[in-house]
């Protein structure tokens, strides 16, 4: 094995990628929708914002019949994502102008037809899609300082010319792999971990900015979430 190949090794991880409509939606309880949410516990409705108006339902990821599970989610079931018109810039926890609803395995949820009639999202249903490889992007994307220092050797060595000859970070929506950060990366926090995007999605009509990203991530103790976005 070469030295590319044994960087490669080092670092690819698998993801889901999810693609936005091209079927007919079932509305069943195992499928995953854009700019939809209709699974809730019996006690639930749409949430509001930090000045009381509904949140718009953005994502909802259904876990059945995915591959690649992160282990972070191993006893996780569903998860919806409700975002407010105006979306925070900043990292930030869960319910401050968005939220995230994690249901268990044993949770029970129903069906219900509840929409905010001013959301601006078009809902489309998702397909998901394994991908075989997928690597962090350069700056804050989760190399270490040490990865890094052995892929600058190789380009200064003119063995290649940029790490994205040797690699490929995969954009729009996707569960696990790596952040697919605009600008430079950021830290979570201690414990927490990447868990999936949102992005831009020019067929629902959702655009984070300038062709952004909602990045989310997990506390692997206390099991807490948060809530990053950039753009270009």
């Amino acid at each position: 094995m070469n030295e590319i190949e044994n960087i490669k090794k080092q670092i690819v991880r698998k993801a889901t990628e999810f693609i936005t409509g091209g079927f007919k939606p079932t509305n069943s309880i195992s499928e995953s929708w854009i700019g939809k949410v209709y699974l809730f516990k019996e006690d639930e409705e749409i949430p509001k914002d930090n000045e009381g108006n509904l949140m718009l339902p953005l994502f909802q990821l259904c876990l059945d019949n995915i591959e690649n599970i992160p282990e972070i989610l191993s006893d996780t079931k569903v998860l919806t994502v409700f975002i407010a018109d105006e979306l925070p810039m900043d990292l930030t926890k869960n319910g401050n102008d968005w939220l995230i609803r994690e249901y268990k395995k044993s949770d029970n949820l129903t069906i219900k037809e509840l929409t905010n009639p001013k959301s601006f999202i078009k809902p489309f249903p998702l397909t998901s899609k394994l991908i075989e490889e997928d690597y962090p992007v350069w700056d804050g994307g989760g190399l270490t300082s040490e990865m890094e220092d052995k892929i600058l050797e190789l380009e200064n060595s003119e063995v290649i010319d940029n790490y994205y000859d040797i690699t490929e970070n995969q954009y729009g929506h996707k569960l696990g792999g790596y952040p697919s950060f605009c600008q430079s990366g950021i830290d979570f926090g201690d414990d927490y971990e990447f868990v999936f995007q949102i992005a831009s999605d020019e067929k629902a009509q959702f655009n984070i900015v300038d062709s952004g990203t909602i990045f989310l991530a997990k506390n692997s103790k206390t099991g807490e979430w948060r809530f990053y976005c950039d753009f270009y």
